[in-house]
């Protein structure tokens, strides 16, 4: 497939796509025989999974050197196993403060449901601390693959 259409099905645009190649992100295309890039549409599921990398805030020189072990084939599997292992963990962590800092909303919001009969808004204090043993029982059922239960709020 040409740039113009890997672009539209991968949601980049074809100067990403063609800095990605020069950085080593993406493989080098083959050219047709007018020296156009000619793309296999298995780069799809590649392009994907950088997209998931990116958002989960992977930062580019673990892309590119992840890039780099699986250019190298099956032999550098255990060492790409452990980058994504380093960078999952990092990920959970990153849940968990974003988790914290959603309770810390939640609990300002249902704070302005009753806001009339409260005299005074000090947004610096957290409504409800969140303890350790709450963020690592979160924590154990993000692992376990369990739906996380929102703790009960006191009021």
């Amino acid at each position: 497939m040409k740039i113009g259409e890997l672009a539209r099905q991968s949601g980049l645009t074809a100067h990403t796509i063609r800095y990605y190649e020069r950085i080593g992100l993406l493989p080098r295309a083959d050219r047709d025989h007018a020296r156009q890039r000619d793309y296999d549409a298995s780069i799809l599921t590649w392009i994907e999974f950088l997209g998931r990398l990116k958002a989960t805030g992977m930062p580019i020189r673990d892309m590119l050197r992840y890039a780099e072990l699986r250019a190298g084939g099956a032999a550098t599997e255990p060492e790409r196993r452990r980058l994504l292992e380093r960078h999952r963990e990092a990920v959970r962590a990153r849940v968990a403060t974003l988790q914290d800092c959603l309770l810390v909303l939640d609990g300002k919001i249902a704070g302005y449901a009753g806001s009339s009969e409260r005299t005074n808004d000090d947004d610096a204090i957290n409504p409800r601390p969140i303890h350790d043993d709450e963020r690592h029982a979160v924590q154990r059922q993000q692992r376990s693959g369990s739906p996380v239960a929102r703790p009960a709020r006191a009021r």
